[in-house]
């Protein structure tokens, strides 16, 4: 099975030839593709190195524990240690074979995060707010940058609909798994009787798409400029910069105005709409797939509620794997690395053992 491990040297060696190539240097972007691969490339060589050596020092061990002229203060040693080893070999073996797992090719990708107000009006749209600061700061303390490309405010903080731009080393890896239904339930501030509402936030997660891997075809194009508008609709701009694209083939509608150029909020447009025409693509093919092959977290299904946040009870539960965790005021503040991990995890031990 690690067979593929055996020729990690030569490519890795190869790649570096390669980044001192100056023609590569000039082409940033496959110049920073080549770094991401050899630094995949370079952690995947040392863990194979690291199992190798382990079963190296599982041989030395066993053969002191079968000499019959060895003695038996030495035996002791090699037999305590020996069972450190063959714990360690058995770690190191099952994060081989998640190495080995098919990659997603959207793992290194940044991502749309698209979060939009669903049912519970007001209480939903703050709660969209809420969501869209956790993402944020996540980003933050990732590393990422995190770019407004749509907005619709309310004047109370919450949005009805939020898309950003999140760019950074394997954004859609780690934030793949938050498209889904997310459900609040908490006592709103105008709430006098103290009960407790219920509302809904839809988010997708949509991995950036180059020109080169779709091509819209501007004839299936139709655009709207208008002028942009603040929290209450009052106008906010004296020109038509607010541009609404329209693809006339599927209907699919985005709409930017959060920059005071057309110019600019007409280019936001387009790549937003590239990365929904792909994601729809994308939806359409995995829902052919049969029920054994789809996504190992959850049915992927947009309207499927994946999580609740229960602020009386400080609880966060996603419903995909049963998690719960009660520490909300952590994770609505952006430390939401407790509950990704588990999800990539649960996605991986699933796979594995499809294929084993």
């Amino acid at each position: 099975m690690f067979d593929k491990f055996a020729d990690l040297e030569d490519k890795i060696s190869h790649l570096e030839g390669r980044l001192s190539d100056p023609a590569l240097v000039g082409d940033q972007k496959e110049y920073q593709k080549v770094v991401r691969e050899h630094s995949h490339l370079v952690k995947l060589n040392d863990k194979y190195l690291e199992y190798k050596k382990v079963q190296q020092e599982i041989s030395e061990n066993k053969a002191i524990l079968f000499d019959e002229n060895e003695d038996l203060e030495l035996k002791e040693l090699a037999k305590a240690e020996l069972e450190e080893l063959v714990a360690k070999e058995k770690t190191l073996d099952q994060e081989m074979k998640v190495i080995l797992l098919p990659k997603d090719p959207n793992d290194d990708k940044n991502i749309f995060l698209e979060i939009r107000a669903g049912t519970g009006g007001d209480e939903a749209a703050l709660f969209a707010g809420d969501l869209f600061r956790m993402y944020s700061r996540f980003a933050e303390s990732m590393g990422w940058r995190v770019e407004v490309m749509s907005s619709n405010p309310l004047g109370t903080g919450g949005f009805k609909e939020i898309i950003a731009l999140i760019s950074g080393e394997q954004v859609y890896s780690k934030l793949k798994y938050e498209s889904g239904v997310h459900r609040v339930q908490r006592v709103p501030e105008t709430e006098t009787q103290g009960r407790i509402h219920t509302s809904a936030v839809t988010v997708a997660i949509l991995p950036e798409v180059d020109e080169v891997e779709l091509n819209i075809d501007m004839n299936e194009l139709k655009f709207d400029v208008f002028r942009s508008s603040g929290p209450g609709g009052q106008s906010v701009n004296t020109t038509d910069s607010a541009v609404r694209v329209t693809h006339l083939p599927t209907g699919l509608v985005v709409t930017c105005q959060d920059e005071k150029s057309q110019h600019k909020n007409k280019a936001k447009a387009l790549v937003v709409l590239r990365a929904r025409l792909l994601d729809q693509m994308e939806q359409e093919r995995h829902d052919k797939i049969s029920q054994d092959r789809k996504s190992q977290v959850g049915s992927g299904d947009r309207s499927e509620r994946i999580r609740t946040y229960n602020f009386p009870q400080g609880r966060m539960t996603d419903h995909r794997i049963n998690l719960t965790l009660y520490k909300l005021d952590s994770i609505i503040s952006g430390k939401i690395e407790d509950v990704i991990y588990p999800l990539i995890a649960h996605d991986q031990a699933e796979k594995l053992k499809a294929i084993q």
